[in-house]
């Protein structure tokens, strides 16, 4: 699916939009009118929300869900109501027209289909149509995504006609950009709703603050902004180990990479904790991994107990909680069922938040401070992915073949294309 060109209130601008994916609308009629609204950005996704807003159940007929889909360029977009652009040159554009930043997703696979990685279709249930954060993106941020590569698969085939299938290993990061596309902040991995609003909130004053200032005026209110908000992650970090009883809190240190060999998945996919959870019992079966993550600075109980303290800012709104009743989870019939599910994911977004903003996002606001890196949106995020996400684009296999374990299949059933 590719966006040739870029139309918006103010613009005309022929374009073409060629439809690839899978499940793409038959009805011609629909198609052109989704062609020609997704040249129009979010005034064309709002033309076509009010066109067929009778049809805009809980869920939608198949067809207009797949329509509205094409139109945002986001799987599930009849909850979220987002507008994403695939081309950050466009999206940049639309900045400067608007003077809003852009908050630029990557991601492994695409959000508009169902199967891209885990954290980013976490995203798509906690996050996008939350209605304050929906109504905060819509008003105030220009969207942008970009695969930064294809997201792994695994199907089990029970031999009995069921097969299970899942995502595995990859992480995503939301970058804050100004309207030339340079790095504000980052913001790593899954946060709870609230935490993720609060993100936005504070991306969203200094990028005003920033677009007044040019040359070293810009970089010194950049770099006292990150330092500020690294001071106050280390002092919450005291704050809330004091509130656990830990008079001596363990000191904050940076995740450490061993150049000499690539991070295994298991490694990489214990850094985010609500994904890890789905995946954990397929990558054990695949590669056993015994090790801890160097960045272990604390106990799992203890991480468990700092979360807790943070458990509302992690709780799902009703429009969150009707999507995911929406996709009819297996094995839950009862109303019950559902609530168990949603508690759980509640309980390991806090976790996933604490540790995203006490361990990554301190080191994003370092290097910030360091100027390492961060110039430019590329470079920062290849670093993140290696350093932090412990999948740098270098190992092609994402931490999956380990030559250290035997398994008994020709060629470790490593299958190259020829």
């Amino acid at each position: 699916m590719k966006i040739t060109n870029l139309q918006i209130p103010f613009v005309l601008i022929l374009a073409s939009f060629v439809f690839s994916q899978p499940g793409y609308s038959q009805n011609p009629v629909l198609n052109e009118e989704v062609t020609k609204l997704r040249t129009q950005g979010q005034t064309g996704l709002q033309t076509f929300i009010k066109s067929y807003l009778n049809n805009l159940t809980s869920p939608p007929s198949p067809q207009i869900k797949t329509a509205l889909d094409q139109l945002c360029q986001q799987r599930d977009c009849y909850a979220s109501k987002l507008y994403w652009y695939t081309d950050l040159e466009q999206a940049k554009t639309a900045a400067k027209i608007s003077g809003k930043p852009i908050l630029s997703l990557r991601l492994l696979g695409r959000l508009d289909t169902d199967l891209s990685c885990a954290n980013s279709r976490f995203f798509r249930v906690a996050l996008y149509p939350n209605q304050e954060i929906s109504q905060r993106l819509r008003e105030n941020f220009i969207l942008h995504w970009q695969t930064v590569r294809p997201v792994p698969k695994v199907t089990i085939d029970f031999g009995d006609g069921r097969k299970l299938e899942r995502t595995i290993t990859g992480n995503s990061i939301h970058y804050i950009l100004d309207s030339s596309g340079r790095p504000i902040d980052a913001i790593p991995g899954l946060y709870g709703p609230k935490a993720f609003l609060k993100q936005l909130q504070q991306a969203q004053i200094i990028a005003k603050d920033l677009g007044k200032q040019n040359g070293e005026k810009y970089t010194n209110l950049l770099q006292k902004y990150h330092q500020g908000r690294l001071d106050n992650i280390q002092n919450q970090w005291r704050t809330d180990l004091s509130k656990l009883g830990i008079q001596s809190p363990p000191r904050l240190i940076e995740p450490t990479n061993n150049a000499s060999s690539f991070p295994s998945a298991a490694i990489a996919g214990s850094l985010a904790v609500s994904k890890s959870v789905v995946e954990r019992p397929i990558l054990n079966s695949i590669q056993p991994e015994t090790s801890k993550t160097s960045s272990e600075i604390l106990d799992q109980a203890t991480w468990n107990r700092l979360a807790r303290l943070y458990q509302n800012d992690a709780k799902l709104d009703r429009n969150s909680i009707a999507l995911i009743a929406d996709k009819k989870l297996p094995n839950t019939t009862e109303k019950n069922d559902l609530s168990k599910v949603i508690r759980n994911f509640e309980t390991v977004m806090a976790l996933d938040t604490v540790r995203n903003e006490y361990m990554l996002h301190r080191q994003i606001h370092q290097w910030f401070i360091d100027e390492n890196s961060t110039s430019d949106v590329n470079q920062l995020n290849e670093k993140v992915y290696a350093e932090l996400f412990l999948t740098p684009s270098s190992d092609p296999w994402l931490g999956l073949v380990n030559n250290d374990t035997y398994s008994a299949i020709d060629n470790g059933g490593v299958v190259e294309k020829n």
